[in-house]
């Protein structure tokens, strides 16, 4: 037991757990903030080109309550599934610009160093040039 207790301790205290565990309060803070955004922002405009007063309540209703009776309403709540879809789908949009961007950044680390450029070749003309010379200095 003691063992165990000490390689949980081991791996609680590594680095890449407490890195995930700001990972995962901010991705719930950023899940409330695109939440926010869906039911606060894009909800009423789709409510108002629709014409409906608010769109999370666009239901439809499998058997009526009755309230006299303490009999509570079935109903399909699917304006508040289109929310949460709408929701779902921006949420997977800035999590894959964000995936996209660390592998450009990946990329970019990645890429070799560009090689230093071979040094030029004398052209024909030049190297008869030399020999030309060296010929002459010879005699």
């Amino acid at each position: 037991m003691k063992k165990f207790l000490h390689e949980f301790k081991e791996f609680a205290l590594r680095g890449n757990v407490f890195d995930m565990a700001v990972g995962v309060i901010i991705g719930g803070s950023f899940g409330k903030i695109t939440t926010s955004l869906v039911n606060d922002v894009f909800m009423p405009f789709l409510s108002l080109i629709t014409g409906s007063v608010d769109f999370t309540q666009w239901k439809l209703v499998l058997k009526a309550g009755n309230e006299a009776a303490d009999i509570s309403e079935v109903a399909l709540n699917y304006g508040n599934f289109i929310a949460t879809v709408i929701d779902f789908l921006l949420i997977a949009l800035v999590v894959f610009l964000m995936v996209k961007g660390m592998n450009v950044l990946h990329r970019r680390r990645e890429a070799p160093a560009p090689e230093p450029e071979a040094p030029k070749a004398p052209t024909t003309e030049e190297l008869l040039t030399e020999i030309r010379d060296l010929l002459k200095e010879q005699k």
